[in-house]
């Protein structure tokens, strides 16, 4: 099967994995795979799942994208939004902040990605609601294994597409329980899946948003969390987030700890571009100091 294939041509260096990071849901996320031969990410588009393999070329100026299944053309149409190649840097000003400046230059491959698929964002930003990201995380891969399918295409044996609207709004309070979820989060989750379409026919940001929260169980957070990754929001700013402002006033202020509201005083000079000097940040590793205990990790399960 060797599927369809293009190259998109880049003005900058290539760097793949910083850019499609917030796409994965950890290590064990069975949607996306990182190979010797190219990223995998299969996907669920409206023309049916699909699989699309990123590569970047020698030179690091070219990235080969070639897809396969239902939704081949789909995503190959796609492959330079996956690949940050329409992501618009006019606007941003890095020297505005040394740190910024020094992060932007460190990591000049670094772009937004763009799927447009909304669910795809959406139901691990849901599981990752008020819990650790560690719980979240199990929870999806689970929730994948379970009722996903196989990957179209000659890909990673384990690669799978997530569970259709259809079989999300179906899974049983029982089964949301054995995977960890309790019923606030699951039955927000099939109201997602009830209005899935409309959702995914969102043209900008603010249609996005203005959407997502209407929907009860979604909020501020959930929706800036979708908005980067679906639309590729580079202003999108996950307020409400347990660690995010302490890594934001520690890099732009030397302050280990900070709130909402002091985080959003410290980005308002990147208005337009919050969202990526975000990305910087979390990219760039640059997180407060600990102190007092981590979140502690639930149970819902019996043992």
């Amino acid at each position: 099967m060797h599927g369809v294939a293009a190259q998109v041509e880049l003005d900058h260096r290539a760097d793949l994995r910083r850019t499609l990071a917030l796409v994965g849901h950890g290590r064990t996320d069975p949607t996306i795979r990182y190979a010797t031969d190219g990223i995998w990410r299969a996907t669920r588009t409206p023309d049916g799942p699909g699989t699309i393999r990123l590569s970047v070329e020698p030179g690091g100026h070219v990235v080969g994208a070639r897809t396969w299944g239902q939704g081949a053309a789909w995503l190959l149409e796609r492959a330079p939004a996956m690949c940050g190649a329409l992501d618009s840097l006019d606007g941003f000003e890095p020297s505005r902040h040394p740190a910024v400046a020094k992060l932007a230059h460190d990591m000049p491959g670094m772009r937004l990605c763009r799927t447009e698929r909304v669910l795809d964002a959406l139901v691990p930003a849901i599981l990752e609601q008020k819990v650790t990201g560690r719980e979240a995380r199990r929870a999806w891969a689970g929730l994948v294994r379970r009722f996903g399918e196989r990957a179209p295409g000659p890909g990673p044996i384990d690669l799978l597409v997530a569970p259709s609207t259809a079989c999300l709004r179906t899974v049983t309070s029982s089964t949301w329980h054995r995977l960890g979820v309790e019923r606030k989060r699951a039955e927000t989750i099939r109201r997602v899946a009830t209005v899935a379409d409309r959702l995914e026919q969102s043209s900008d940001g603010g249609e996005l948003r203005r959407r997502l929260l209407s929907i009860p169980g979604v909020g501020p957070w959930t929706a800036a969390e979708v908005a980067v990754v679906a639309l590729g929001d580079p202003d999108a700013v996950s307020v409400g987030d347990y660690h995010l402002p302490h890594a934001v006033t520690w890099t732009l202020a030397g302050e280990p700890r900070g709130d909402d509201a002091r985080m959003l005083e410290l980005l308002a000079p990147f208005a337009g571009h919050r969202g990526r000097v975000v990305r910087l940040i979390e990219a760039g590793g640059t997180m407060a100091p600990r102190r007092g205990p981590r979140m502690p990790l639930r149970r819902i399960q019996a043992h």
